[in-house]
């Protein structure tokens, strides 16, 4: 299946997987570039990016640089149906990391990595 494709029969819930992976592979690689180099220190670390509380923020930080295109796929995610909410955010901060995730997979999956690696970098610039 073509990525187009694949994006337009893809739920949000399944492209939130997706983006979970990637959003994770660009921490990890971002922490090493930095000369972070051994686990516990990296662990420690990723914790300011990867938590729904961080993703929430960073999110909020880029909406205004998405376009349309890129809106509907972060809504698409922040809408998914079946989300259990963890007890170290809101609903509202999950839903929102949700979508964040799926604007990741999104871009990944259309190829998009040069304005996903974009996005990243201004959403956490200050971290």
């Amino acid at each position: 299946m073509e990525n187009s494709e694949l994006l337009k029969t893809i739920d949000g819930a399944s492209l939130a997987y997706l983006g979970d992976s990637v959003f994770e592979l660009w921490v990890r690689e971002r922490l090493i570039r930095r000369g972070i180099t051994h686990s516990g220190p990296l662990n420690q670390a990723s914790h300011a990016y990867v938590t729904a509380k961080s993703q929430n923020a960073a999110f909020h930080r880029i909406e205004g640089m998405l376009t349309e295109e890129e809106t509907a796929y972060f809504k698409r995610g922040r809408n998914s149906s079946h989300l259990s909410v963890p007890k170290s955010a809101s609903g509202a901060e999950y839903r929102t990391a949700t979508g964040f995730e799926t604007l990741c997979a999104a871009l990944w999956l259309a190829d998009e990595k040069a304005r996903l690696f974009e996005l990243l970098e201004e959403a956490f610039k200050e971290v």
